[in-house]
């Protein structure tokens, strides 16, 4: 569970391996939904650039259509055992609105470059407003560390 198994962590430990998480995991669950709140659920490679979630996809697949239309997403690392959960608002760019630095990031930690791949890819600005973390049931209480796009921690 953690160093001290059985012990919570607490919200600064929790913070810390969220983000360490971000940085090292390749992909993650991307929830959306459509007009008529039909769910979908995909995993997407990502990118952490340390403030936002980078995604990329077609527009025109479900998950793009809904992400460009609903403008939000909740986002899945880990198991049922080692939950991240990431609520977040969600913005659409074409590659040439994208910094280059993200796109050469997520190309060399995907080993796939979106622009090589054609114009129907467009980029997905994640902006993080509620988090929560948890290892299994001793930590539910004190999940939640970010809220309002503020972590707990009040950074």
């Amino acid at each position: 569970m953690t160093e001290n198994e059985g012990t919570p962590r607490d919200t600064a430990r929790r913070k810390r391996d969220v983000l360490a998480r971000l940085e090292k995991e390749m992909d993650v669950w991307v929830a959306s939904a459509d007009g008529d709140g039909r769910p979908h659920l995909v995993p997407l490679t990502f990118l952490w650039d340390g403030e936002h979630v980078w995604l990329c996809t077609r527009r025109t697949n479900p998950t793009g259509r809904n992400l460009a239309a609903g403008g939000r997403t909740r986002l899945a690392l880990g198991d049922t055992r080692d939950v991240v959960l990431v609520d977040g608002g969600v913005t659409t760019h074409p590659s040439d609105d994208v910094p280059v630095a993200v796109i050469e990031a997520f190309a060399a930690k995907s080993g796939w470059d979106p622009r090589k791949s054609g114009p129907a890819y467009v980029w997905f600005r994640v902006r993080p407003v509620a988090v929560e973390a948890w290892i299994e049931e001793p930590e539910i209480v004190g999940r939640r560390i970010m809220r309002d796009g503020v972590w707990a921690d009040g950074t």
